[in-house]
């Protein structure tokens, strides 16, 4: 499931150094190197010509003053003067004075397949919460390769892929699973046929030397950079590649990084944490029953939504929303606490007789093609790169026997989760060794926020990342869960991360803060 969810400038004449290959040693080494050199080539290009800035296409909906622009960039970085993709970016100076000015704050969201050009909205929104960081910096937002604009794949036809209602995640029978085994087989295939020659180089270190392009590109001598969900394992991969080129870090929402969690483990992981926020929401909607009319205990509120999904397999809502459709909608009240209400209304709506309601929420619009084009592409992105960044299990026995056993504790989503990433098990492209993400000497000290009951990226994962980064910070946000905490109102958190963009400042020793305010209905 989408962990919902993600470059150092120097000048041409610092970062081109030596550009004679190294001399091969063992092939992998051999590649690493050439990949290494093909970075150093392709950022001293882009810090020449630098980014041709202009009113942003009016399909692309960013506002003026909100520029666009685009970033070359090797398909292959071991052939750097080879085929080249174009990388959308855009950007919104900052809104101080020139002496204020710090740089650019470069921004990832996460996925992979999430798009980071709405990050300039921030500023035209005028967001309290990044108001004094966009006084210091331009925001920079880009398409990672592969999405959006950026050099696009695709795996399916993107109407076949909103198609409504899907077959129940949770197989009842044998039957069942031999079903999905070949969705997920024909999925794989689909995705050679469709975007064949970008698969073997849909990697996150691949993504990692786009943004140190994108740096240099920029202007800027060293990185900036924020990164939520995914975005904070591309942003470990970059720290640990190019440690010398940031200036500061923040990630929020950690990517465990460790290389047996990358990515198998890590899906697993997810589906018990689900289980644990999906109970969160359950209390805090039983605790506000006279606002929703759903039961007045947890067990009551799972109840119904038993029922709801019983009927929902029986007689899909409106013909298009079965459970598939279901789990699509309501697993974002375990990702964000701001849609503990409004999923909650839906619910409360349905109960008491309003089916459309649910049906407006929760059903696909084939109308909507642009919407449906790009929610297929960000699913091909987030199968792309987490299957080809590492090697996945081969053997449907092991899926069938670790899916099997968590299911039963956690039902909410492990099935759905295992089924999306299914693909994985049979993927045509070569299949990589994920980066052994860790501090190298240059790496200043990095800024992580997590909350610890975060259903997408458990809390494990920053602890991970902060024992890894030597120096960093951990802010814990605790018996919190929101996915992505610094655009939360949280002044505990909110002023430690302004005082680190702002002025370098760290606290002493790791802090943790109470949680932001809890949701009214």
């Amino acid at each position: 499931m989408a962990l919902g969810s993600a470059g150092a400038l120097v000048t041409a004449t610092l970062i081109a150094g030596t550009v004679s290959a190294p001399a091969a040693n063992a092939a992998g080494r051999y590649r690493h190197d050439r990949e290494a050199w093909g970075v150093r080539i392709a950022a001293a290009r882009a810090a020449r010509v630098g980014i041709h800035w202009r009113d942003c296409p009016a399909d692309w909906r960013l506002e003026k003053p909100i520029q666009c622009g685009w970033v070359k960039v090797p398909l292959n970085y071991a052939h750097p003067y080879g085929k080249q993709i174009k990388l959308a970016v855009d950007r919104i100076g900052n809104t101080g004075t020139r002496k204020e000015r710090q740089g650019a704050l470069v921004y990832n969201p996460g996925g992979p397949g999430g798009s980071g050009l709405r990050f300039p909205r921030r500023v035209t929104a005028k967001n309290a919460v990044w108001a004094k960081v966009a006084q210091a910096y331009d925001f920079v937002g880009f398409d990672p390769r592969g999405v959006g604009h950026s050099a696009p794949i695709s795996c399916v036809d993107p109407q076949e892929f909103v198609k409504a209602p899907k077959p129940d995640p949770v197989p009842d029978r044998e039957a069942d699973k031999t079903a999905q085994r070949k969705l997920a087989r024909a999925y794989a295939e689909g995705c050679a046929e469709r975007s064949g020659a970008m698969l073997p180089h849909m990697t996150t270190p691949n993504t990692a030397r786009d943004l140190d392009v994108i740096r240099a590109a920029l202007g800027e001598r060293k990185l900036n950079y924020l990164g939520v969900s995914y975005g904070t394992y591309l942003g470990a991969v970059y720290g640990t590649l190019f440690p010398g080129h940031v200036r500061r870090m923040v990630v929020d929402s950690v990517v465990n990084p460790a290389r047996s969690n990358i990515w198998y483990r890590a899906n697993l992981n997810q589906d018990v944490a689900f289980e644990r926020r999906w109970k969160d929401w359950e209390g805090w909607v039983a605790s506000h029953d006279t606002a929703f009319h759903l039961g007045t205990t947890r067990a009551a509120v799972q109840a119904e939504w038993l029922r709801l999904r019983a009927t929902a397999k029986e007689h899909p809502i409106g013909g298009v929303v079965g459970p598939a459709e279901l789990i699509a909608f309501f697993q974002s009240a375990p990702y964000y606490d701001g849609a503990w209400a409004p999923i909650a209304r839906v619910f409360s709506k349905y109960v008491a007789g309003d089916t459309q309601a649910l049906v407006d929420a929760a059903a696909p619009d084939p109308s909507d093609t642009a919407g449906n084009i790009a929610a297929e592409n960000s699913n091909a992105v987030y199968t792309a790169v987490e299957c080809t960044d590492a090697k996945w299990p081969t053997s449907w026995k092991k899926w069938d026997r670790d899916n099997t056993r968590l299911n039963r504790k956690y039902p909410f989503m492990t099935w759905d989760n295992a089924w999306m990433n299914l693909p994985c098990a049979t993927w045509p492209a070569k299949q990589q060794t994920p980066v052994d993400v860790r501090t190298h000497r240059g790496l200043p000290r990095v800024l992580i926020v997590q909350s610890t009951r975060d259903a997408a990226t458990p809390y494990a994962g920053a602890v991970e990342l902060h024992q890894r980064f030597r120096g960093s910070r951990l802010i814990t946000e605790k018996n919190a869960g929101s996915h992505g905490v610094t655009s939360l109102v949280n002044p505990c958190i909110n002023q430690r991360v302004d005082a680190y963009l702002l002025d370098g400042r760290l606290d002493g020793a790791d802090v943790t803060c109470s949680p932001h305010a809890t949701p009214k209905p």
